[in-house]
C-alpha cells in the first residue's frame, strides 16, 4: 500500500528545514480523503512546534492536480443509509425534517477534520506554502486559500462547483467568496465558474503565478534561504524568494477573464432577491464561451444549492473564519441528510448519468421552511464540534 500523504524535511544550509508534504493519490487527483486529513492534521501540529521547522510546502503529486476536491465517494454510502430521500413529496419531507434526527455520523465526523485542518492552515504560524498547480476545486481550494503563500501556475484551473452535486460552497467559502471584487463570489458560488491562474490572483485566492517547471529550482532555493528565529521576517523571506520567481514567469500569465467580466457580473448580481439574479445570469446573450459554460452549470445544477450559497454568503459578511465553518458544519451534515447531495454524487460520481433528479426544479419553488432549517443549528453553542476553533 502506498501511503496517500508523504511527508518529508528539507535541510537547509543554515541548519533549519523546511516540512515537504506530498498529496498521494493522483488516481483520484489527489481528492481529500479522511485518511489524508487524518494524516495531515497530526503532522502539521508537529511541526508547528518544532523549533526546525521554518517553512512548510504543500503540492499534490502528478501534474494533472494539486486536489480535485473533497473525496465524496466515500461519503456516499453513509448518506445512502442516512439521507431522505428525493422521492419524498415535499411537504412529507418538511414534516420529516422537523423529527427526523437520524444524521450520519460520517458526514459530521469527514467535515469536522476536513475544517479544522482548513482553520489550522488558516492560522499557522510559520511560512505556509502551498503549490496549486492543475485541478484546485472545492476541498483542494479550502487548503490552497488557506496558505500564507499561494502560488499557481499555468496549468491551474480552479472552481467551487458544488452546486453541480447538491452541496454548497464550503471549506471556507463564506468567508473568502465574501473578500472577492464586487460581484465575483456569489458569481463563482452559483455558476461553478473555472478559473484561471490570473482570475485567482484578481479575486484573491492566490498571490504569485510561477511556471511549473521552476518548481524545483524554487524547493533548492528555499533551503538556501537564511531562515531566523522571527516568524514575521521569515515570511518576508519566502515572498521576497517568490516574487523574484514570478519575476520570470509574468509573461506568461493568462489573461483573465473574470477581471474582464467583473463590471458585467457586478451588475447582474445586484438584484434584490436570488430569483432575479438567477433569471438575470440565464438571460444573458452573448458568444462567449466561459460565460455561457458558466451559464449551463446554473442552468444544471441544484436550485437548493444555489439557495443555500447565496443565504450563506448573505449570512457570513463580516463573520470571522472560526464562525463560518462552523455555519458550514451545519449545512454540510444537513446536506448529507437531505438527499440533495446524496442525489448529486449519485448522477455524477457513481452512476454516472450526469442527470441528477434534483428536489426543485427552481429556486422559486423552495420552501422557506428548508432553508431555515439548514440554517437552524443542530447543536448548541457549547456542544459543537467546533466550539474550540478560535
Amino acid at each position: 500500500m502506498t501511503d496517500v500523504v508523504l511527508f518529508h524535511e528539507l535541510n537547509c544550509d543554515n541548519g533549519k528545514k523546511v516540512g515537504v508534504i506530498t498529496l498521494n493519490s493522483p488516481k483520484s487527483l489527489n481528492a481529500l480523503s479522511g485518511e489524508m486529513i487524518g494524516l495531515l492534521y497530526p503532522q502539521l501540529l508537529t511541526w508547528q512546534q518544532q523549533e526546525d521547522i521554518a517553512a512548510v510546502f504543500l503540492q499534490g503529486e502528478g501534474d494533472k492536480s494539486f486536489c480535485a476536491g473533497g473525496d465524496i465517494v466515500h461519503l456516499y454510502e453513509a448518506m445512502k443509509d442516512n439521507a431522505l430521500k428525493n422521492s419524498i413529496s415535499s411537504e412529507d419531507k418538511i414534516k420529516a425534517l422537523i423529527t427526523d434526527k437520524n444524521f450520519a455520523p460520517e458526514i459530521e465526523d469527514y467535515f469536522t477534520q476536513e475544517y479544522q485542518l482548513d482553520y489550522l492552515i488558516h492560522t499557522f504560524n510559520k511560512p505556509f506554502i502551498v503549490w496549486g498547480s492543475g485541478i484546485v476545486m472545492g476541498g483542494g481550494l479550502g487548503m490552497l486559500v488557506g496558505g500564507s503563500h499561494r502560488v499557481v501556475t499555468e496549468s491551474s484551473r480552479i472552481a467551487m462547483p458544488e452546486i453541480g452535486i447538491g452541496l454548497f460552497p464550503d471549506v471556507g467559502g463564506s468567508y473568502f467568496l465574501n473578500k472577492m471584487p464586487a460581484g465575483c463570489g456569489l458569481f463563482l458560488a452559483l455558476t461553478g465558474a473555472s478559473i484561471n491562474a490570473a482570475d485567482a490572483k484578481f479575486c484573491q485566492l492566490a498571490d504569485y503565478f510561477i511556471e511549473q517547471q521552476h518548481k524545483g529550482n524554487f524547493l533548492e532555493q528555499l533551503t538556501m534561504i537564511n531562515w531566523g528565529e522571527t516568524i514575521p521576517l521569515n515570511h518576508d523571506k519566502a515572498a521576497q524568494l517568490l516574487q523574484e520567481f514570478e519575476q520570470g514567469s509574468v509573461s506568461k500569465l493568462p489573461t483573465s477573464l473574470l477581471r474582464e467580466h467583473q463590471t458585467f457580473i457586478s451588475q447582474l448580481v445586484e438584484k434584490q432577491d436570488l430569483s432575479e439574479i438567477v433569471a438575470a445570469i440565464l438571460s444573458v446573450e452573448i458568444e462567449d464561451k466561459w460565460f455561457n459554460r458558466a451559464q449551463k452549470s446554473l442552468k444544471r445544477g441544484s436550485a437548493l444549492s444555489a439557495q443555500l450559497a447565496y443565504s450563506q454568503l448573505q449570512l457570513g459578511k463580516g463573520m470571522p473564519l472560526a464562525d463560518c465553518f462552523r455555519m458550514e458544519l451545519n449545512l454540510a451534515v444537513k446536506c448529507g441528510h437531505f438527499g440533495e447531495f446524496l442525489e448529486g454524487v449519485r448522477a455524477l460520481l457513481i452512476d454516472k448519468d450526469n442527470s441528477p433528479q434534483w428536489q426543485y426544479s427552481s429556486v422559486e419553488s423552495i420552501d422557506s421552511k428548508v432553508v431555515d432549517w439548514f440554517f437552524e443549528s443542530k447543536w448548541s453553542a457549547v456542544e459543537h464540534p467546533l466550539v474550540k476553533l478560535g
